[in-house]
């Protein structure tokens, strides 16, 4: 089984490439991430499998089209996202 890969902490570079999620924000304001965008790469969400909170930020575990998991991290006050892990299609 695959194992969680770590990435940068920052939201700008995950590896050469850039990251953008973009979200959904419902009537309470509460954002949940639907695309992701590595680079050129656009992925759809279609699960979010685990959401926590730390100060400061919230953690939202997905699988994307395809398979792969990813672990993203948006730092409320900043309103920035990174990519905190990643796992291939088992």
């Amino acid at each position: 089984m695959p194992s969680w890969r770590k990435a940068g902490k920052r939201p700008e570079p995950v590896g050469e490439a850039l990251l953008r999620v973009e979200c959904y924000a419902g009537y309470k304001g509460e954002q949940r991430p639907i695309r992701l965008h590595i680079g050129e790469q656009a992925m759809e969400v279609v699960e979010i499998t685990d959401r926590w909170y730390s100060p400061g930020a919230t953690f939202f575990r997905v699988v994307v089209e395809g398979g792969a998991s990813y672990i993203l991290r948006h730092e409320d006050p900043q309103d920035l996202w990174s990519l905190a892990a990643r796992r291939e299609r088992a």
